[in-house]
């Protein structure tokens, strides 16, 4: 069993309330009466006779208007709670985005419906942005799953993959916009500039964010521009402008209106001052980095994720050398891979989330948190392992 971390990351499933407690009889003993022979002894034995039923029987309610206090940084796979470290709203929460619903977030509320939206936006076909997942399900476990009776080793056995995507629009009001007021997508979760984390579905959900890993894998949106040619980066000069001390501020432009930051009076700046130049599929990128918010948020995700499913490694896909492999999979070893992942090692036409991200500082703190030893070229190179598109810890057999 992975132990816990040092730092406190609580990933158990969050306890019932003392309220979901069954009640107890409490004897004439404690109530300082004799403990037997008087008739309230024998009343109280037939009344647990009476109610043990119930009780055994899964009868645990807690009473009307009981509130069950949450902390802030739970994540809902499979109905239900694990603790994170971090801040994320839900799809529940105020200030949420919920990708469950058919009406478009950001359209007037008159014309948001379906009928509506379907006349409005040609590219939205079906009212539902996401699905179910079928791959390796049983015929009878598709039918228990379909009405939502999904449980948790179920969905453990199938979800092996977290899969990093970079929005290229700059915040997360944007991205749910795009994605579901108008293209018809959808994503577990969204990073936004603040580091807070937006959960959109439960977990069990199969939503629509990568082609042939969507049914295996659990997707997040990263807030940021994204990668482009050298020669073309007037969108990174249109967010990253120069602040009072000369370094770059993500500046949201006006068109946009409220940001929707979760954080008040948040200013936001690249982990790395300068851009990031690198090869993504071949090409030639430049990009700047997250913020350290950002990081500090996704690493606690990852590593609660990868506790969570234990079949997600906390590794990425590297080459025989320990290095990232930048560039798509082949499909076989695609297939085989169990771990987290770049939208790019699914697609050749996808770059994201591009040359900044610092995939060893993701993993390896992630890995920390776990009680995980930090991965290690030399390590790699001395056992002979990491092949193309496979974990350290899940080498070729």
């Amino acid at each position: 069993m992975i132990r816990s971390s040092p730092v406190g990351l609580a990933l158990a499933a969050t306890p019932p309330p003392p309220a979901f407690r069954p009640a107890r009889c409490v004897t004439s003993a404690q109530r300082g009466a004799p403990a037997r022979g008087g008739p309230t002894s024998g009343f109280c034995i037939l009344l647990l006779l009476f109610l043990a039923p119930l009780l055994l029987g899964g009868c645990h309610l807690a009473r009307p208007r009981t509130f069950v206090p949450r902390k802030g940084d739970e994540i809902i796979v499979a109905g239900r709670m694990f603790h994170t470290g971090t801040r994320v709203v839900t799809w529940m929460d105020p200030g949420g985005y919920d990708a469950y619903r058919v009406e478009r977030r950001f359209a007037p509320i008159a014309e948001s419906g379906w009928e509506s939206t379907a006349a409005a936006v040609k590219a939205l076909r079906t009212p539902n942005r996401y699905g179910l997942r079928k791959n390796g399900l049983s015929d009878a476990e598709i039918e228990r799953v379909r009405g939502g009776g999904w449980d948790l080793p179920t969905l453990q056995r199938v979800v092996d993959q977290f899969v990093l995507h970079y929005d290229v629009c700059g915040i997360s009001k944007s991205c749910f916009n795009v994605l579901h007021d108008h293209r018809g997508l959808s994503i577990h979760f969204m990073l936004d500039i603040d580091g807070t984390i937006y959960q959109t579905l439960d977990l069990k959900e199969r939503a629509w964010h990568a082609t042939t890993s969507n049914d295996r894998s659990v997707g997040i949106e990263i807030a940021n521009m994204g990668a482009y040619p050298p020669a073309d980066t007037k969108p990174l000069q249109d967010w990253y402008r120069p602040g009072p001390d000369g370094q770059p501020v993500i500046t949201v432009p006006e068109r946009l209106g409220d940001p929707m930051l979760h954080t008040p009076d948040f200013v936001g700046r690249p982990a790395r001052p300068a851009p990031v130049t690198g090869d993504i599929q071949n090409t030639t990128l430049v990009q700047y980095d997250l913020t350290p918010q950002q990081y500090a948020a996704l690493i606690k995700l990852t590593a609660a994720l990868c506790k969570v499913f234990p079949q997600i490694s906390c590794d990425y896909p590297r080459d025989a050398t320990g290095e990232l492999i930048p560039r798509k999979l082949p499909d076989e070893d695609l297939a085989r891979f169990k771990g987290v992942l770049g939208h790019y090692h699914i697609q050749t036409n996808k770059t994201d989330p591009g040359p900044a991200l610092q995939w060893p500082k993701v993993i390896n703190s992630a890995r920390r948190l776990l009680g995980l030893p930090a991965l290690h070229r030399d390590a790699v190179k001395s056992e002979g392992r990491g092949v193309k598109g496979e974990s350290s810890e899940n080498p070729k057999t």
